[in-house]
């Protein structure tokens, strides 16, 4: 089993750099000590928190009163990558502790199409089904064949199919029952081609020059998305203070008919985007903007973002949660007396509440 310390800080283990010290703080190189070390806990009852690449989370300043398991597993095996099977797709089965970019620029280097769009976005695989993690018209759930997954209820391994993850806009049944499932590996289908998959996203097709639904080289289709992020403060980088931050910390709101229909009162020719189903996506960075609060608006030593407005950032990397908790209660709370929408937040509250 591996070693265990104690009173780890956790703020050099997120992008937000936010955290105080873990109780007992361990790592995980192989699923099978990943689950060892879990089970265990959960036998003595002590409290679990799986750490990742720490990209979406928010964690309290008094820190974890409990174990930190950091993962570290490693491996990529890849099932017929020269020949077509099935319904043609290659299958990549990868560990949860892989990066996420350095998968996707192998996969762009081995034409294997599919996930190019999420190009640049922090974090680990094992997170990916967990937020559904979506970007520039593309999301994982449209290339998941299947997680192996640790039921903590029930003791065992196994896989999970694409239907059984329930997949929704940045969410998943792992949201939904957050204690249940600890992610081990995600297997993607994806096709194997040089091109990327039609693209879907108008900002992407304005940048490479395409109508919506062309296909481009899956190398273009990379850097267009890393350009378009690193404009935005999207990209990690040491030297850029608003890449401090968990990415976007609200989602879109969807509304439902009535919802929509009081917006629309409210702020009469307002951007939306109606969705298959019946409900409205409304962008929460314009309702953000419109209700008074425009990039770099500062509170303190936090920030929105200077390039993006979703973005709450930590310039320093010295101010704790309590405080950019603070910001975005501001902001939530603005935008519904203004608009009368709740904003959600995004990014994995530990130890803390908005």
């Amino acid at each position: 089993m591996a070693d265990r310390l104690a009173g780890v800080p956790l703020a050099p283990y997120t992008t937000l750099r936010t955290g105080g010290p873990a109780r007992a703080f361990t790592q995980a190189r192989t699923q099978d000590e990943l689950v060892a070390i879990v089970a265990e806990a959960d036998h003595e009852g002590e409290p679990v928190l799986v750490l990742g690449g720490g990209s979406n989370l928010v964690v309290s300043d008094g820190g974890f009163d409990g174990l930190v398991v950091r993962v570290a597993t490693r491996g990529v095996d890849v099932t017929a990558p020269n020949s077509v099977a099935g319904d043609g797709r290659a299958l990549v089965t990868v560990q949860a502790g892989e990066d996420w970019d350095a998968l996707v620029a192998r996969c762009v280097a081995e034409g294997w199409s599919g996930v190019e769009c999420l190009s640049g976005i922090p974090g680990l695989v094992g997170s990916t089904p967990i937020q559904n993690v979506g970007a520039y018209g593309q999301d994982v759930s449209q290339t998941v064949a299947a997680v192996r997954v640790y039921d903590r209820a029930t003791g065992e391994v196994g896989d999970l199919t694409a239907a059984e993850c329930g997949f929704a806009y940045r969410h998943s049944a792992f949201k939904h029952d957050p204690g249940r499932h600890m992610v081990l590996a995600v297997t993607y289908a994806l096709e194997r081609s040089p091109l990327s998959g039609p693209v879907a996203y108008k900002e992407l097709a304005a940048r490479l020059g395409v109508e919506i639904g062309a296909r481009v080289p899956l190398a273009d289709a990379r850097e267009a998305v890393l350009e378009l992020r690193r404009g935005k403060g999207m990209v990690l980088d040491p030297d850029d203070p608003d890449t401090r931050s968990a990415g976007s910390f609200f989602t879109n709101p969807v509304l439902g008919p009535e919802e929509a229909a009081a917006l629309a009162l409210r702020a009469p020719g307002h951007p939306r985007w109606d969705m298959p189903d019946g409900t409205v996506k409304i962008p929460a960075a314009w309702l953000i903007e419109n209700a008074g609060f425009p990039k770099g608006y500062e509170k303190g030593r936090v920030r929105i973002s200077t390039k993006h407005t979703l973005a709450l950032t930590n310039p320093s990397g010295e101010a704790g949660a309590a405080e950019l908790l603070a910001l975005a209660r501001e902001v939530r709370d603005g935008v519904h007396e203004k608009f009368g929408v709740w904003l959600v937040n995004e990014p994995v509250l530990v130890g803390v509440s908005l």
